[in-house]
């Protein structure tokens, strides 16, 4: 985490900070300068999330472009957005490739972080491309791409960004930015088309779910599975997670149901008896595991017309601090179940 974060970003138009380093000569903005970067905060967490997967690093991130963006000679910079885009998706390439290094240290899974429905980062939801773009299945399959095939696959298909732009952005040649393009979709593609999902749709779908796994009969859970179903978790060794895939129809709602099935030694590594909700996380039925207001795990399920593909479990507590912050600042109801 930068040591540095904003309060309140106008305070940076009125007072002079000098840190030490690479930004001593740092000049303070006026309010207008400010604004300008404001204009564009949303949009940069949106594309720094999507392609890092993190929402805190993403934050970071952002906070850096602030500080280039107020190193800069911003009087000259003729169009703030394009200026400010390139600079956090460079910063995001650094990123990522330093990130493949630390993930071959990383303890079991690497998953992204979930958000949850209505969280502001998941940014521009308008078309069928952004939604997918964010969804918690394409943001782990995202994984695949190198860090320029993820850069270009963002702002093409999540922000619509012209080619062109793209490659002034990544400075590269157009023709390259087409062809990164068209690689990457075919890294994040897979053949089996996603469903879209709604609050009130995926509120029947976990609660059917759920009714399966906790029937006793694995057979009814089987059932709402595709054959070639997957389970994965992400525990960061913080919390017990299998380093393999479960896979399988039958594979995983074993798992699933033990999974669901109450134990004190459960509820010991948690802290208590998680209560289950209904929800949606980066547009796919969630089920939200949370102890005394705290979001303990978020299991998402990847929905095909055939069945629920894969169900994909975040439980490192590093990665679900947003979610619990997120969780505590609305009403969500009676959960469905108690453990």
């Amino acid at each position: 985490m930068f040591a540095v974060r904003m309060a309140s970003v106008r305070e940076w138009a009125v007072i002079s900070w000098r840190p030490c380093g690479k930004y001593d000569q740092v000049m303070p903005l006026t309010v207008e300068d400010v604004d300008r970067f404001e204009l564009s905060r949303r949009r940069l967490e949106a594309i720094a999330y999507r392609l890092l997967g993190s929402a805190d690093e993403a934050e970071d991130i952002v906070q850096e472009t602030f500080l280039r963006w107020q190193a800069a000679d911003v009087d000259r910079v003729e169009v703030p957005e394009a200026w400010l885009t390139k600079v956090l998706t460079n910063l995001c390439l650094n990123q990522l490739t330093s990130a493949r290094a630390r993930r071959e240290t990383y303890v079991g899974r690497w998953l992204p972080e979930p958000l949850l429905a209505g969280d502001p980062m998941l940014g521009p939801a308008d078309t069928a491309e952004q939604r997918e773009s964010v969804s918690y299945a394409v943001l782990t399959l995202m994984e695949r791409l190198s860090p320029n095939e993820r850069a270009v696959y963002v702002l093409r298909e999540a922000f619509d960004y012209p080619h062109r732009e793209i490659a002034e952005i990544l400075d590269i040649t157009e023709a390259a930015s087409q062809q990164i393009f068209h690689r990457a979709k075919k890294h994040v593609a897979y053949g089996k088309a996603r469903t879209e999902i709604d609050q009130a749709a995926a509120r029947r779908i976990v609660e059917e779910f759920l009714a399966a796994a906790t029937s006793g009969q694995t057979d009814e859970l089987v059932r709402l599975l595709t054959k070639d179903a997957i389970a994965i978790g992400d525990g960061g060794g913080k919390v017990p997670a299998r380093t393999k895939a479960f896979e399988g129809a039958v594979a995983v709602a074993k798992f699933v149901w033990g999974l669901l099935k109450p134990a004190e030694a459960k509820r010991s590594i948690v802290g208590g008896s998680p209560a289950i909700y209904a929800w949606v996380a980066n547009g796919e039925p969630a089920v939200v595991a949370v102890v005394e207001g705290r979001v303990v795990a978020i299991m998402c399920l990847e929905v095909t017309a055939e069945g629920i593909t894969a169900c994909r479990t975040q439980a490192n507590p590093d990665k679900l601090e947003r979610a619990t912050e997120q969780w505590a600042a609305g009403h969500r109801g009676e959960p469905l179940l108690t453990m």
